[in-house]
């Protein structure tokens, strides 16, 4: 299945784009789901048809879906404090009813990643769209399954066969018994689930449309956005320039300001597909029909970090990191063991180091038109002779 995440900077249009990318995909006889986590349902305004908790069919080959981030937060909540009951009455803590739970920051970001997981599961579609929310908290939104699995194997390592040897031991010693069986076992879950997520947004059939209004903040926030996707190695698969006035009224009247920022900005974007402005807010069929969005690449090309063998010439191995837009002065390396943290502006990220690196200790780097080149150079007492 082919997964198109979409975003851009909040009020760019972005729900819109969404929408009516599903609807042209359907119309082209592709089986299409299009997801949202928004709680108002913008998603449902721009298609015409109310969208919520169950998939609702919109249209022949078209079906939306807005899951319910309440109703999974208090699923969730019941099920940690049943796994943890023990606990819970070892320390006097007193059960939350499902009736007094509302949904926490963030558990519509949450709900989101367990409906694109279960989506792309379930295999009955051909395109799943997903409306993201704005850009920088979509990016927050798709490092979070990589970024949790760490933190799991760290806190709480698959490793257990030493932590149930000590427990009967620590039991004694701290009086108290230690935590049960379940606490790895949900942790192996939530592994589980985090790494099915990360299958899917690490798929090669997976990348992202950014949509934007074409102007000085929309060309910042589009910078912004290229960088931190490029960290996560999510392929851009369009960008798309939404509310695009015409070019006449760059010439007369009162948008004339509004325009020639908009072309300006547009001359930038090479190869931008733009969508021009209804004069109102699109609603229904009608008017999805009438926005001239582009077609989903089925052949989006993903992002590589190709590690490059120049022991021969110069004795170093280099790893090719992409970072469009990246600035020499807010880029920062940090080896870490087998990992390397990169910090890109505000964005950060640590990657594990491909096998044949981490014999090596790193020996430089540089960032050529937008490109990181980390050197590597073999560790004499770790390297095999007569490699």
């Amino acid at each position: 299945m082919r997964t198109l995440l979409i975003t851009g900077p909040g009020g760019s249009g972005r729900t819109t784009i969404a929408a009516a990318t599903a609807h042209h995909a359907a119309a082209g006889g592709i089986r299409t789901l299009v997801l949202s986590a928004d709680r108002s349902d913008t998603l449902g305004a721009a298609l015409g048809t109310r969208t919520g908790t169950s998939p609702v069919r919109v249209a022949p080959r078209l079906t939306a879906w807005r899951p319910d981030a309440a109703a999974g937060f208090r699923d969730d909540l019941t099920g940690f404090q049943d796994r943890a009951a023990t606990l819970l009455d070892l320390v006097g803590a007193s059960r939350l009813d499902p009736e007094e739970v509302t949904p926490l920051p963030g558990a519509e970001e949450l709900t989101l990643l367990r409906a694109l997981r279960d989506a792309a599961l379930a295999e009955a579609h051909d395109l799943l769209v997903v409306d993201l929310p704005p850009a920088p908290r979509a990016l927050a939104l798709l490092a979070l399954p990589e970024e949790l699995r760490r933190y799991l194997r760290r806190l709480l390592p698959p490793e257990r066969q030493a932590a149930r040897a000590l427990r009967p031991m620590l039991g004694r010693l701290a009086g108290v018994p230690m935590p049960a069986e379940q606490l790895y076992e949900t942790t192996a879950r939530w592994d589980q689930e985090l790494a099915a997520v990360e299958a899917v947004l690490a798929d090669r059939r997976t990348a992202v449309r950014l949509v934007a209004e074409p102007g000085p903040a929309g060309a910042d926030a589009v910078r912004d956005a290229r960088l931190g996707l490029a960290l996560r190695a999510l392929p851009v698969e369009a960008l798309v320039a939404n509310r695009v006035l015409p070019e006449e009224a760059a010439h007369a009247g009162p948008l004339t300001g509004i325009a020639a920022q908009q072309h300006k900005v547009l001359g930038e974007w090479s190869g931008a597909a733009t969508v021009a402005h209804l004069g109102h807010d699109p609603r229904g069929a009608e008017d999805l029909g009438a926005l001239v969005v582009p077609a989903v690449n089925p052949a989006a090309s993903p992002v590589e970090w190709p590690v490059v063998d120049r022991l021969a010439q110069d004795g170093v191995l280099v790893w090719h990191i992409p970072l469009p837009g990246a600035i020499r002065e807010e880029l920062d390396l940090v080896r870490r063991g087998d990992e390397l943290v990169v910090s890109a502006g505000p964005f950060c990220r640590i990657v594990a180091l491909p096998s044949v690196l981490r014999r090596c200790g790193v020996d430089g780097a540089a960032l050529r038109d937008g490109e990181l080149c980390v050197r590597f150079a073999p560790d004499p007492g770790l390297w095999p002779r007569g490699q």
